[in-house]
């Protein structure tokens, strides 16, 4: 069941990598992207529907393998998607280009591998609701603003980056929900976050350099969700060296996608 779960999770994850190479390729150009133009366009709906497939595909694979063989199998997509994203842009991804995403996708999974399983029930309250939202909220301003004065490059991580911490902050109230944080307006509230992050990753995206946002949303996703469940739900953190080590191999990797990913856009 282990194999088949691995297989699964890497299914998923190039429907994932196809379904964002999609989506960026319809916003790679526009000025500001906003949802009901992107909308109106059959690839970038395909581009949706495929993220959906990969994300389904993923839940299959906790339900039939451990944590720490799938959760591994969902960073490969960082290494799916450069090359679509390339061939759809009429070009083949360099080596340095495949090196540093590799670095990226390295990174990740020490990180994931070295965050301590959550233990008990989670619980979330309507103040820490309310914090959530607010920290969240706060950040992806703060991050949004920042992108106004940086480089093309600089842009496109900052805006993924937003995108990255709303969807961390989608991610934890979904599981307070699912795991029995029951409210009815945790629900409510819940597509706000969700469709904010969505916008800012357009915005990411329709920058050009897919490469550094899709790798920043993939860093700053998981990142926001456990710091979340440390400040929230009372999760353990991890210690020691390891993790320090592997966001450094993260943040090189980042670091050297800006400065080999060409600028893209669709026109």
């Amino acid at each position: 069941m282990t194999v088949l779960a691995a297989v699964i999770a890497l299914v998923g994850s190039l429907f994932f990598a196809l379904g964002a190479a999609l989506q960026q390729f319809e916003a790679a150009g526009t000025t500001k992207p906003t949802l009901l133009m992107l909308l109106r366009r059959p690839r970038w709906l395909l581009g949706g529907l495929s993220i959906l497939s990969g994300g389904g595909l993923h839940i299959v694979a906790l339900g039939l393998g451990p944590l720490t063989v799938v959760q591994p199998m969902g960073v490969a997509s960082l290494l799916f998607a450069l090359p679509i994203a390339a061939a759809l842009h009429g070009r083949r991804p360099s080596r340095k280009e495949l090196t540093a995403a590799g670095v990226v996708a390295a990174g990740l999974i020490g990180l994931v591998l070295l965050v301590p399983a959550a233990e008990g029930p989670t619980y979330l309250s309507p103040n820490g609701v309310l914090t959530l939202l607010a920290v969240a909220g706060i950040a992806s301003v703060l991050l949004w603003a920042g992108s106004k004065i940086a480089s093309p490059a600089g842009r496109a991580a900052l805006l993924a980056t937003s995108s990255g911490v709303l969807y961390g902050a989608t991610a934890t109230l979904m599981r307070a929900l699912v795991d029995g944080s029951w409210n009815w307006w945790y629900l409510l509230a819940m597509p706000v976050p969700a469709l904010l992050a969505l916008m800012m990753l357009q915005r990411a995206y329709a920058v050009g350099h897919f490469g550094v946002s899709f790798a920043s949303l993939q860093i700053a996703d998981p990142l926001t969700a456990v710091a979340f469940g440390a400040l929230l739900l009372g999760e353990p953190l991890p210690s020691g060296l390891a993790p320090i080590a592997a966001a450094a191999l993260t943040a090189a990797g980042t670091f050297a996608l800006a400065r080999t990913t060409p600028l893209e856009a669709r026109h």
